[in-house]
């Protein structure tokens, strides 16, 4: 089966996530764009930053442009269109702005390569994705920039392609690693109806007793405060909610100040929040420590990059074959062969 093949009907609105640059993710991107012109099926395509330019604006070096085909719908800005060689008839100017200039949704009537440079904020990604949607696109791609894996959040997206690849590590066996990893923390399970009503736009740190009572905690940030947040865990305490990123020092801390860390369950927004790598966060399992989130990002498809800049590369057969042995639930594409 073809990636587009796996995601057009079953979803909207799918992300195109890269674990790092030069894992394929614009390769990947181009291959569902080209796939989804073969079957006539018209997308909408845009990015939570800039992309699609022919050189890497922080290394110089030269990357793959993004292809938009006849009909495709993108959102980009004023800046970008002028770099683009597809022919782009501009719809609407949005009322939202980048450092590019302002968002506008465009129709292509000649295709060509074209740069994205899409909205900045989990909302304006929202609402331009459906506006791009009730345009007559029956499919929106998001691309996710470097750094940028947020993108993947549920709130806006349905499904998530996330993009792998030699890049990572010379050692394939460690980029399968690192790879079922991110899968793990993005599809952690998540927390109770009655509990994600109770934190619906709660932005503080705060410890929740098995009534759902919110003791929220005077610090503005989990960076350097596991500590203090364990001093505040005490026999009646079930949660402990952490809005922003949760990171290996802060849980560390909480496991060496509080005995009763296994007897809560920490809640973060989604699993991008999640900042520990896959041998410490195997050691916090063991020891007990449980996770959850608010919403779970639903991957629905791994691919593959075998090749690095750098100048190595893996067997694309056996890497693809050795990553489906250790991901059973997923489908595992490399797109180029």
């Amino acid at each position: 089966m073809e990636l587009i093949g796996l995601i057009h009907q079953k979803y909207k609105i799918v992300s195109i996530i890269g674990m790092a640059k030069n894992a394929g993710k614009t390769v990947a991107l181009n291959r569902i764009i080209e796939d989804a012109y073969d079957r006539d099926i018209n997308l909408g395509i845009t990015s939570t930053g800039r992309d699609g330019e022919r050189t890497d604006v922080l290394t110089n070096t030269e990357k793959p442009a993004i292809y938009a085909s006849d009909g495709n719908i993108i959102a980009t800005t004023t800046g970008s269109i002028d770099r683009s060689d597809a022919t782009i008839e501009i719809i609407e100017i949005t009322k939202y702005r980048s450092p590019m200039g302002n968002i506008v949704l465009g129709r292509v009537i000649d295709g060509g390569y074209i740069e994205i440079a899409g909205p900045q904020t989990i909302k304006e990604m929202k609402d331009i994705s459906d506006r791009i949607l009730e345009l007559g696109a029956e499919l929106v791609l998001v691309d996710g920039s470097l750094n940028r894996i947020a993108v993947a959040d549920p709130t806006i997206t349905e499904g998530a392609v996330l993009a792998t690849g030699a890049v990572l590590s010379r050692s394939m066996d460690r980029v399968i690693e690192e790879t079922l990893h991110k899968k793990t923390l993005l599809g952690l399970p998540e927390i109770e109806e009655n509990l994600k009503e109770k934190l619906d736009g709660t932005k503080d740190i705060c410890i929740i007793d098995e009534s759902y009572n919110i003791n929220k905690l005077d610090i503005k940030t989990s960076l350097n405060s596991g500590k203090i947040i364990a001093d505040n865990i005490d026999e009646t305490s079930k949660y402990i909610f952490i809005p922003g990123s949760l990171v290996t020092k802060t849980l560390k801390d909480i496991t060496e100040s509080s005995k009763l860390y296994k007897d809560v369950t920490i809640v973060v927004p989604d699993g991008t929040k999640v900042f520990i790598g896959p041998k410490d966060w195997l050691k916090f399992m063991k020891r007990g420590v449980k996770v959850k989130v608010i919403n779970t990002i639903n991957v629905v498809a791994i691919t593959l990059n075998p090749y690095s800049p750098l100048g190595y590369y893996f067997n694309p057969e056996d890497f693809r074959e050795k990553m489906s042995s250790y991901i059973k639930d997923l489908p595992v594409f490399d797109v180029m062969m």
